[in-house]
């Protein structure tokens, strides 16, 4: 005899979003106070890209750095030292679309992705850099312009944690946008260098991929992928009637079928595995959370490990330059 299921599992009762940041930011503050910042991964190797004040020359000084101008009007050689830029500006890409409403343990994927875009506001803040957000809804994509300050963090974890949940009796009329469209906005309205955090379940369409390529082309970039178990593997509950949160298209689904079951479950690995490959092809560095798990330890622990993966990375990029590949 088979069960039939509810359209749309129901989640489980998650904790409200606010209090969830609250929390996290008690709980990161000293766990991975230092860990996000100081050591960001440059774009050039050297001493700096960011022209510094022009001194004389001395013996044992770089003379590809003579500033000719000021030599000229001096009457004696004078170099022009380049200095690091300290400050980082850093924008969030968070992905609030109706896929992102599902959820069958701890949380639901949206409860994850403003739990970790909030994290992410917060460590940013600290060091003084400047914070902004591209935020994707079921009705377009907000934006808030970067600042600094820890009342800029407090605003976006607002705007975050009270984003309207979509309705799906009233679905938008107009087009829709996806993780690519938000993407694209980053590309296009950020001429600096900086740091890009990318929070979202990276649809398996991947439309987003271009966009994707365009921003860690220019910023360095962090992809946090949230997952639930039910999306890696089926259990057997008899006949399970699904929905696309997206679009509201229904399907019965008969999950006793031990063959339907391997079939989805190795085409999400392959699916994983698809995305996990392209970000590490684009030398963006990679998180994933699931809601079956403990995410600030998850989190806690990517952290501890960034240096050894952005030497990684940096060494990728010098290799991808050096190939005429992306840098």
């Amino acid at each position: 005899m088979s069960a039939t299921a509810s359209t749309t599992p129901a989640p489980p009762p998650g904790p409200d979003a606010a209090e969830v940041v609250r929390r996290l930011e008690l709980t990161l503050g000293r766990r991975v106070d230092g860990l996000l910042h100081g050591d960001h991964a440059g774009r050039l190797p050297g001493l700096g890209s960011e022209a510094g004040e022009a001194r004389r020359y001395a013996p044992g000084d770089d003379p590809r750095r003579i500033d000719w101008n000021v030599t000229a009007r001096s009457q004696g050689p004078h170099v022009r030292d380049a200095v690091a830029e300290r400050e980082v500006e850093s924008w969030l890409v968070v992905d609030l679309s109706a896929s992102l409403d599902f959820g069958t343990a701890r949380c639901t994927k949206r409860d994850l992705v403003v739990a970790a875009a909030g994290a992410f506001a917060l460590l940013t803040s600290r060091s003084g850099d400047r914070v902004g957000a591209h935020v994707l809804t079921h009705e377009g994509i907000v934006t808030l312009p970067a600042r600094a300050g820890s009342a800029q963090a407090r605003t976006l974890l607002n705007v975050l944690a009270t984003t309207p949940r979509p309705d799906s009796a009233a679905r938008p009329t107009g087009p829709r946008l996806d993780l690519g469209d938000a993407l694209i906005r980053l590309a296009r309205q950020t001429r600096r260098r900086g740091l890009a955090v990318v929070v979202s379940d990276f649809p398996g369409s991947g439309h987003w991929l271009p966009a994707m390529r365009a921003v860690a082309g220019r910023h360095e970039t962090l992809a946090v992928e949230v997952l639930d178990p039910r999306e890696l593997d089926l259990p057997d509950v008899g006949l399970l009637v699904v929905a696309d949160p997206e679009t509201g298209d229904e399907r019965e689904v008969r999950t006793s079928d031990a063959g339907l079951r391997q079939r989805y479950a190795e085409t999400a690995r392959v699916q994983r595995r698809a995305t996990a490959a392209a970000l590490r092809e684009r030398t963006v560095d990679h998180l994933v959370l699931r809601t079956d798990r403990d995410a600030t330890a998850d989190l806690v622990a990517w952290l501890a490990e960034r240096p050894r993966r952005l030497a990684h990375l940096r060494r990728q990029r010098m290799v991808g330059a050096g190939r005429g590949g992306p840098a």
